[in-house]
Order: C-alpha cells, then structure tokens, then sequence
C-alpha cells in the first residue's frame, strides 16, 4: 500500500481508539509510532517517539502553559470566580434572565485569567448554577448557559489552545492572545443576546429574581471585579509594550494572583497547594496530548497527506472562503468526538498548509481554529464542558444540559460568520503587539 493509504487506514484506526476511551496522547502516539515504524524503521519509529516526548517536555515554548495554567488554579482557589459572578448579579441579575447573564459575564471575566474552557465551566458552573436553581430557573437554561459561556475560556486571552497552535505554527502567541479579545467580547454579547430571546419567548425559563443585596456586598463583588481588570490589563499590556515575553508574562500573572489572594486574605496554604496539584495535572495533560499529536504529526508528514491535500485544494474551483468554510465544518464535526486540543494539534498540520497556500492570515486562522473547536464542548456525544456541568448537578440529566446549551450553538456560528467576512477583527490589535 501506497504511504497516504497508510495514513487514511491510521486516522480511521485512530478515532476507532479514541472511541474506546484510550487517553488522546498515547493513542496519536501509539498509532504514529506504528506507522512510522512500518513506513520507515521500528528504529525510526522509536527514535521519533523519544525525541519528541524529549523535546515537548523541555520545550521553552511551552514553559508558557503551567505558568497561565496555575494562575487560572490560584484564582479559582482565592474565590475569585464567586466574587466576578457576585458583580456581575449585580448589574444584570434583575432583568429576566438575569443570572444567566451574569453567569455568561462572569465566565467572560473569569476566561481572562484562566484560559481552559472545563476550568471555567467549572468554577463558574460551582458558583452560578446553584444559584440559578435556586431562584427557579430552569434546569436547561442554568446548566447549558454554564457551560456554552465556559468555551470562552480558549478564546479571550489567556488560551492554552492559543499557545498550542502558536508553537505548532510558529506563530506569536502574544499576538494570537490579543486576536482573541474583540472575537470574544462579541461571543460574549452574543451569548447574552442568546439567553435574553430565550427568555423573551418563554419567560418560564427565568423567573425575575426579587432579593435585594446589602450594600457591603455590593463593595466586596465590584473590588472582585477590579482585581480582575488590573490583572488581565497588567498581563495584557505588558504583552503589547513588549515589557515581557508570553511565558514572563504567565510568569507575572500567576504572581499577580497570589499578591492579590494575599491581599485580600483569601490566600492558604491548603488552597494553594491545591492550586498547585491541579496545574501540575493540567499541564501534563496538555503536554502529553502535544507530545502524542507531534509524533503522530511526523508520521502524517512522511505519509504526505497535508501536502497532498493542500494541493489538490488549492486546484479546487471553489472560492478561499468556501475552503474555509469546509475546514470549519470538518472541526464542528470532529470536536463532536474529540476533545477541543487534541482536534487541534491532529488536525493543524493537515490544515494549516492549505490555508496559508491560500493566502490567508495564519493569526485570523487561529482565533477560527478556535471558535471552531469551542463548539465541540458542547456538542454530543463528546461535548466535555456539559459533562463537566452535569457533574456539578449530578441530578440533572446530560439531555438536559446538551439541550440548554445547543442554543449558543447558533452565536459562535454567528461570530464565525463575522469573522470570515471582517477578518480585520481578528487582525486589527495583532499588529499593535511587540511579541
């Protein structure tokens, strides 16, 4: 058989695995070894196999992740996320549907110190849902809001997602943080937009909430709120002055958290090394799934598939933006059974040729990459920010959470939309940034 039948027969033995629950980096690694093995050398293979483990592991590029990472676990331990969402009622807890709203808001807030989609789902899905429940909303709409908003957490700045995909393709991850920030801001406008006609057409959703709050309280959520913008703003304009790279800008927010945890006395011991123990987990998640996706990647470029493919689409009669259209289709499709990173780093080295064979920008491509595979959290079967939820609510049927929050569906399609026909959105602030 032919190298690219090789690689085609591998990626449909690849999904069959990850169907049977084989965590997603041993099995791009396991079927890239095998493959490379069999197209080259068992040698070849294993040489491939230790030296990329090696080299994602001691990889600078990717000191950036536990860095963001432990500032998102820092934050979520200090109660950061409960004070965003306590502002957040604040302003909009009134209107009908108002504590969806402030969920969608406060996951907007907490996105801009975090940078995963289930940690935002989670934390925010702890502190908004309940509440939620208990002023009567419903189920579908508490449990889906949560989780639809928790797919901001890779597009608004910081975004492991972003990192991924920057190191992949050599590109800036500071400029591809701040691509991210007008995209998300209209997600997030959307979102609420989503949740006000929801309750517009049937107010037994949300009933209006009546309880009035002190005035201490109002103090202590809008200082949560602050301590939220000097961060975000601290690491975000540091990126733009070129005051420090990506990796020393993680570096400075996840010491701004614990200044601000200590500040204001909600820093302990127990939380921190909690914080501690859930970033050391997440990174290497994230850097086994890079490490699998980039072995699997070196078989896929000696099967010749991406340059093969890129070929024969840029010979095709359709449009650029038909093109990218298709691949944004083919990652809502995927994402329904492949967590939002691994689609990424499997998916990048096939894709990314074809679009810059096409001329488009790679930075404008990354925020769609995103906005792409944000979808997949919550679509089924997969859908890993409902699941998330649903563990929260256990009560709660997963029907009824893939239901509540399939509405949103329609304003990330809507922002991809906007996106392919003003790419400058996506662009404009990149080409302020120094790194």
């Amino acid at each position: 058989m032919s190298p690219p039948v090789i690689g085609i027969i591998s990626i449909i033995v690849l999904v069959v695995v990850f169907l049977f629950r084989l965590p997603v980096g041993f099995a791009m690694a396991l079927v890239g070894v095998a493959g490379f093995s069999y197209l080259v050398s068992a040698e070849a293979g294993l040489s491939i196999l230790a030296r990329d483990i090696f080299y994602t592991f001691s990889s600078y590029s990717f000191t950036v992740i536990p860095m963001f990472v432990l500032m998102g676990c820092i934050a979520f331990t200090s109660g950061m996320g409960r004070r965003l969402y306590d502002a957040s009622y604040l302003l909009l807890g009134k209107l009908r549907g108002g504590l969806a709203m402030a969920a969608v808001a406060a996951c907007a807030g907490f996105a801009a110190i975090c940078g995963s989609t289930t940690a935002t789902a989670a934390a925010m899905g702890k502190v908004s849902v309940p509440e939620m429940r208990r002023y009567g909303y419903d189920d579908s709409l508490a449990a889906g809001c949560v989780a639809a908003a928790g797919t901001l957490g890779i597009l608004i700045p910081p975004s492991t997602v972003f990192i991924v995909y920057g190191v992949m393709t050599e590109q800036s991850i500071g400029k591809l943080f701040v691509a991210g920030i007008i995209p998300g801001l209209i997600l997030v406008a959307l979102f609420i937009v989503v949740v006000a006609l929801l309750c517009r057409f049937n107010p037994g959703l949300a009933p209006l909430a009546t309880e009035s709050k002190t005035g201490g309280w109002k103090s202590g959520a809008f200082a949560g709120v602050i301590e939220t913008l000097v961060l975000f703003t601290f690491v975000i304009t540091g990126l733009f002055l070129g005051w420090f790279s990506p990796t020393q800008a993680g570096g400075m927010g996840a010491a701004g958290v614990m200044v601000i945890s200590l500040l204001t006395r909600q820093f302990t011991w127990k939380g921190f090394l909690e914080a501690v123990k859930d970033s050391l987990r997440i990174t290497c998640m994230v850097l086994v799934i890079v490490a699998g996706a980039t072995v699997f990647g070196h078989f896929l470029a000696v099967t010749k598939i991406p340059l093969l493919l890129s070929q024969q689409v840029v010979h095709l009669s359709l449009s650029p933006l038909a093109v990218v259209g298709v691949i944004m289709v083919i990652y809502l499709i995927g994402g329904c059974f492949m967590d939002a990173l691994a689609l990424v780093v499997l998916t990048i080295p096939i894709f990314y040729p074809v679009v810059t064979a096409l001329g488009f920008d790679p930075i404008w491509f990354g925020v769609m990459v995103v906005l792409a595979t944000g979808m997949g959290v919550i679509t089924p079967p997969v859908g890993v920010n409902v699941y998330v939820v649903k563990g929260i609510v256990p009560d709660v049927a997963l029907e009824t959470v893939f239901k509540g929050a399939l509405p949103f569906l329609g304003a990330q399609l809507a922002v991809v939309v906007i996106l392919m026909a003003f790419p400058a959105i996506a662009t404009f602030l990149p080409g302020l940034v120094a790194y």
